[in-house]
Parts: structure tokens; sequence; C-alpha cells
């Protein structure tokens, strides 16, 4: 038995990419264990999820992620832009699209500037309410989590978001695990350390919920972090993200979008 993959990444935040568009390879009730065996980067092909790529009767294709920890994920931002580079390399859509996702249909333009392909990416509207976020309590979130004030927001999953004078005095492996698991996040949630860098640039690191560490890069941790700086009204609409494996752009000013690249690293195959 063969098993075709593609291995991507956003920003440096690495998928394997399943392509199930005309028929299931991978069992359902088999994915999760997918995941965490090929996402092992010593044991497996290393990756942060991987992602199945599949017909859609709502939309363009449809994604699914399954995480290293065998949890399927609502979406991913940065996993959404290599699903389309795949789809629009293969031919299955054209420079604009829509991906079926678990938080809705996520509209995706796209295409290649001087062979960089690049993706827009119509991200859900930040929802600020706790019940909407899947946060204990009521009205929008902020709490005192040790020494941190944490606020929190759903841009398709859950994120924690935390302000910080300087990235690098922050032991992300050691204070992010405590706000991840937090009782007032029962489904759990990403969390994210900013610190201001520029008038509308702010610089970012994130633990995964499901990858259970740090990664280079979080889509969707981005477009959290760009609502809470607006909404608190330390940022216009527009603002530069820069992630571990490089930047991305928000654009808040007519709904809410994400734009950044998508790279194709190399393709293989598993045999058993």
């Amino acid at each position: 038995m063969e098993i075709a993959f593609t291995k991507m990444h956003g920003n440096g935040n690495d998928f394997i990419l399943i392509d199930e568009f005309e028929r299931t390879i991978i069992p359902d009730d088999m994915k999760g264990q997918f995941a965490a065996i090929y996402c092992d980067r010593h044991f497996g092909i290393g990756a942060d999820g991987v992602i199945c790529l599949s017909k859609s009767a709502k939309s363009s294709i449809r994604m699914r992620l399954f995480q290293p920890d065998e949890s399927e994920a609502e979406m991913c931002g940065n996993g959404i832009r290599c699903l389309a580079k795949y789809a629009f390399d293969t031919g299955y859509v054209k420079e604009k699209c829509t991906v079926e996702t678990s938080s809705g249909a996520i509209p995706v333009a796209m295409g290649y500037r001087d062979d960089e392909f690049f993706a827009t990416v119509t991200m859900p509207n930040p929802k600020f309410d706790r019940k909407d976020i899947l946060a204990l309590g009521e009205g929008e979130y902020k709490e005192k989590i040790g020494n941190y004030e944490v606020f929190a927001v759903n841009t398709g999953v859950p994120h924690a978001i935390i302000f910080v004078e300087s990235l690098d005095s922050v032991d992300i492996a050691t204070v992010a695990p405590p706000i991840r698991h937090h009782t007032t996040f029962p489904n759990g949630a990403n969390v994210n350390f900013i610190q201001k860098t520029g008038d509308d640039k702010i610089s970012i690191r994130t633990f995964e919920r499901g990858v259970e560490e740090e990664t280079l890069s979080c889509g969707t941790g981005a477009t959290a972090a760009a609502a809470i700086v607006h909404k608190l009204g330390i940022m216009g609409t527009i603002i530069n993200v820069d992630t571990q494996g490089g930047p991305l752009v928000i654009n808040l000013t007519d709904g809410t979008k994400m734009e950044g690249p998508a790279v194709t690293v190399f393709s293989g195959a598993i045999i058993f």
C-alpha cells in the first residue's frame, strides 16, 4: 500500500497534505492516529498537522486538519493557504474559491507574484464574547492569569492574547501551558504573546493547542492578535504581524482578511 503526500508550509507552520479529492485515502476513524504518527519529527515525516483535502457539497473544496495530539482543529489560517496552493497548482480551483471548514465557508483569493504564491484568506470575523470564544463567564474576556493580563478572542479557534515588553524574555514552554489549560477555557485555547514593534506592526509567538508546543507561525493567532490591538485602539485596520516564520498582513478594513505565502516543500509516498 502506498499513500502519496505533499509537505507544505505557511511561514514555517508546516503540514502533511493528503489529497482525498477523488477518494478517501485514510479512514476517518484513523485520521487522528495517522497525524500522531506522521507528524512526529523523529519517527515520522514531521509536521504541525495533517491536512486532508476533499470535495465539498457546499464549497469549492473541503479542508480537515488533524493535529499531533489526534484532535481535529476547527480551521487553520496558514493551513488554508497551503491547501489553496495545492488545489490551485493541481487545477482543482481557480484564483478564487471557498473552503469548507468546521468554522464555516472560508473565501480565498490566490495567485503567484514573481514565482511566489500568496493567498488572501477572508477569516471568520473576530468574536469577543465569552460564549462565542467558548470561555466561561459573561461578557468579553479579560482575566489575570498568573502574572499576565489575558485577553481572548475567537478567530475560527479560541486564542488567548498577552501583551509583553519583549518576546525574548518569555519562557513560552513554561508560561503558556497553564494559560492554554486554564479553567476558563473548557476546550483549551491557543496562547499568543505579542510585542508592539511599530505604529502598525507587532511581533508574535504562539503556543498552539493540539500541537502542544510553540509553532513558527499561526494564522488565526496573528488575526486574533491584530483584532485585539485594533479593538483596544492601539492600531488601525491594517496590521503587519511578524511571526517567527515570516510576516503576515491582517486587514480589518472590510471584514477580516489575512494575506501571506505558502510553499510546497516536497512530495513523497508512505509505503507499507
